[in-house]
C-alpha cells in the first residue's frame, strides 16, 4: 500500500496525470487486486516443493504475463484475437483497466464494477484452490 501512494504521488506531481476518480474506489480495487496477487502467491508456494521452483514458476506466471498482456505497455485492442481471449485470465488487466478509469476518467461504475467482481471472484477460486492444495498436503 505504501507503494501504491508513492506511485499515486509520482503519477500526479511527477508525470502530471490528471486524477479524477475516488481515492476510496482506488484503495479499495488496489487491496482486491492484492488480494489476488497474495493468493496466487500462496497456492503457488503450497503446491512447490523448493522455494527457488516457486519463485520461478510466480515470476513466469505473474509477473511476465501481467507485463506484457494487461494493457499497461501494449494496447489490448493491437493484439491478436488469440491474445485478447487470453488477456481475460489475467487479473492485472482488470486492475490496470480500473486504473486507467479511476485515473483518467473518474468513477465511472459501469467499468468499476464489473471489472471488480472478477477480481473478487479470482481472489475467492485462488484462496479456494490454495485451501484445497493445503488440505491435501495435510492430510
Amino acid at each position: 500500500m505504501i507503494g501504491l501512494v508513492l506511485c499515486l504521488l509520482a503519477a500526479k506531481f511527477l508525470f502530471h496525470i490528471p486524477f479524477r476518480g475516488s481515492l476510496l474506489v482506488l484503495t479499495v480495487v488496489s487491496v482486491l487486486y492484492l488480494l489476488v496477487a497474495l493468493a496466487i502467491g500462496l497456492l503457488i508456494s503450497s503446491a512447490m516443493k523448493s522455494q527457488f521452483v516457486a519463485s520461478q514458476i510466480a515470476l513466469l506466471v505473474t509477473f511476465l504475463p501481467a507485463l506484457m498482456l494487461s494493457g499497461f505497455l501494449f494496447d489490448l485492442r493491437s493484439m491478436p484475437a488469440v491474445v485478447r481471449v487470453i488477456t481475460y485470465l489475467l487479473p492485472a488487466r482488470y486492475f490496470v483497466t480500473l486504473l486507467q478509469t479511476v485515473f483518467l476518467a473518474g468513477d465511472i461504475w459501469t467499468v468499476i464494477l464489473p471489472n471488480s467482481v472478477v477480481l473478487a471472484a479470482m481472489a475467492v477460486l485462488f484462496f479456494g484452490l490454495t485451501r484445497r492444495v493445503m488440505r491435501k498436503q495435510l492430510g
